[in-house]
């Protein structure tokens, strides 16, 4: 897993990080959800690539026993079959992803 966490002044666009997953390859789409909502652990057969663009989430990692707090501009690659589930926080959350194909 990977984490980039966001260092400029001013967070970026739904638009500027859409465009900038398009010019990895990616085919990315944008979801929102409610505060505090939790997602189920779960895996995928491909790495997934997010970026939040407003609020705040935690991803979990119940292998490792970590969690990952993201806030908007940051960026987490999490490799195929990696268990993670998530946990919106109290504001809610607008996240771009992507699947990136092994």
């Amino acid at each position: 897993m990977r984490v980039v966490r966001w260092t400029g002044g001013q967070h970026p666009t739904l638009s500027n990080i859409t465009r900038q997953m398009q010019h990895e390859g990616l085919r990315p789409y944008a979801w929102d959800n409610r505060p505090n909502y939790r997602y189920a652990v779960r895996s995928h057969g491909f790495s997934k690539i997010m970026y939040v663009v407003d609020g705040m989430l935690e991803i979990t990692l119940p292998d490792s026993n970590q969690r990952v707090r993201l806030r908007a501009g940051d960026r987490i690659e999490i490799p195929a079959g990696i268990r993670h589930g998530a946990i919106i926080g109290s504001s809610g959350a607008k996240c771009v992803e992507a699947a990136a194909q092994r």
